[in-house]
């Protein structure tokens, strides 16, 4: 109970940080920016209300995966502060980007409490998103970052990226082994055949 409460608290902290960051960054919100805004307060609901994970992966490299997946946008953002970026199709990233919030937030909203940091069973989300892959969330951050990169990039900056992704794909396999406890998880997984990406994987 003790650890579930830290768990909870932490996600408070992550997101207090992520909102001053959002408004630290931006200097005029666009309608994506709001959706994100939104998404943030929702979570910091979900903090408070949420209840205690059935099973939760706590390794030492599932911690290291979750700082890494947290951390990589903002060391993208502050990689091309600090450098010169280029711009490569700025219309068509920003629809991307705008494209990624909102499937995050439909993502968000299906999972409800049962979102958290850390690979953990609270519920099984089929609903949704959940009904095209079996991790849209994550879809939703590699839409956005090749929104952003498309709207300015660096070498630098895709490096940060591909250590995300990589970051990402470790998540998915560790909430995958977390999940397969639930009962539902097979007929889920035989029905929802893709983890990340539509036909492909």
């Amino acid at each position: 109970m003790v650890s579930g409460r830290v768990a909870d608290f932490v996600l408070l902290v992550v997101t207090v940080v992520e909102l001053g960051l959002l408004f630290v960054l931006v200097p005029r919100f666009t309608a994506t920016d709001w959706i994100y805004l939104v998404q943030h307060l929702l979570v910091l609901g979900i903090a408070l209300t949420r209840h205690p994970p059935r099973a939760q992966d706590r390794s030492r490299a599932s911690t290291v995966a979750v700082v890494v997946s947290y951390a990589y946008p903002y060391a993208q953002v502050a990689l091309l502060r600090w450098g010169s970026g280029h711009a490569v199709w700025p219309t068509a990233g920003v629809l991307l980007v705008t494209v990624a919030a909102g499937l995050s937030l439909a993502s968000l909203l299906a999972l409800g409490r049962g979102f958290g940091l850390r690979p953990a069973l609270r519920q099984l989300a089929t609903t949704g998103p959940y009904r095209l892959v079996r991790h849209p969330i994550y879809l939703a951050y590699v839409l956005a970052d090749v929104g952003y990169n498309l709207t300015e990039w660096a070498p630098g900056s895709v490096l940060v990226m591909l250590m995300g992704w990589a970051s990402l794909v470790y998540r998915i396999h560790a909430e995958e082994r977390i999940l397969s406890q639930d009962a539902a998880w097979t007929d889920y997984r035989a029905s929802v055949r893709y983890r990340l990406i539509p036909r492909l994987w």
